[in-house]
């Protein structure tokens, strides 16, 4: 039985599918983080007690930086989506690039944009 070199149209597919649907959740996701960081610098009545002020600002630069690095990640995983978009529609998709052998499909379930196989990350990370 001959080697597959590439995946069906319809298993395309259905990957197609499954990076729809987690970029649709991370584009929402990034949205609430962006919004949360635009809304951080409120003037409610909690912000004119002067005794805890220091303290306040203090978590709330930390918590604007932890947001910021967040939003970079999941802006960074949506551009890994669109990518992997573009690989379906160039008929590339799932084609490990070290190996030019088939990601297995569970490791693309997984990690719907990963371009290589997991033999070849192991050995790449050594």
């Amino acid at each position: 039985m001959e080697e597959k070199t590439r995946y069906t149209d319809e298993e395309l597919a259905e990957f197609k599918a499954l990076i729809l649907e987690k970029m649709a959740v991370a584009k929402r996701e990034y949205d609430a983080l962006k919004l949360s960081l635009s809304n951080m610098d409120g003037n409610d009545v909690s912000d004119t007690s002067p005794t805890f002020k220091t303290l306040e600002e203090g978590a709330n630069t930390m918590s604007k930086e932890e947001a910021g690095q967040l939003a970079q990640r999941q802006m960074k995983f949506i551009q890994h989506l669109q990518a992997a978009l573009v690989r379906i529609e160039n008929k590339t998709y799932g084609i490990c690039r070290e190996t030019g052998k088939l990601i297995p499909k569970e490791r693309l379930r997984a990690v719907p944009h990963a371009t290589l196989s997991l033999d070849a990350k192991q050995k790449g990370a050594k």
